[in-house]
């Protein structure tokens, strides 16, 4: 079973960092053409500005889905580096149930609602729905849910050699 969820977590892995990306590519290309347009053809974008803050909570969220598959999320590891090595998967566990519930209400439930709210709001440059942009919150919601029954399964399934 730990070779599936490890397979599992690399195709996330892959399917993110591919998205992050996309996400700075076009972030460095709409900050380029901001700073050509208005230094060279003296006359400034008014979309760039927009696209790159909303290009950047898509790449921050989806970086920080992609940390919590990796572990890699602040952590205090104070408590949990106290228990005797039995008990700390449990803490983990416990540790993970929290974040779990906290990701469920604020970011996927708190985020659709986002979305319902926004629907019909345009965005003042790009002239989008702010829906588009607010989707990232449960969209990076599900994926840090994921990543986290994934390392989860990980810890209670990895094989008694391999850990450390």
């Amino acid at each position: 079973m730990y070779k599936y969820i490890h397979m599992i977590k690399q195709w996330m892995d892959k399917f993110v960092l591919c998205f992050c990306g996309f996400a700075i590519i076009s972030l460095v290309l709409a900050v380029t053409w901001q700073v050509f347009s208005r230094y060279v053809l003296n006359d400034p974008s008014s979309w760039t500005d927009e696209a790159a803050r909303y290009l950047m909570i898509w790449f921050g969220l989806a970086g920080a889905s992609y940390l919590f598959g990796k572990n890699g999320h602040l952590a205090i590891t104070l408590f949990v580096g106290a228990l005797k090595s039995t008990h700390q998967k449990y803490a983990f566990l416990a540790i993970n149930a929290t974040s779990v519930a906290f990701i469920s209400v604020a970011m996927i439930k708190g985020g659709l609602q986002l979305i319902g709210r926004t629907g019909s709001q345009l965005s003042p440059a790009l002239q989008i729905p702010m829906s588009y942009v607010y989707t990232i919150l449960p969209v990076a919601g599900v994926l840090m849910t994921l990543y986290i029954v994934l390392n989860t399964l990980e810890l209670f399934t990895k094989p008694e050699h391999s850990r450390g």
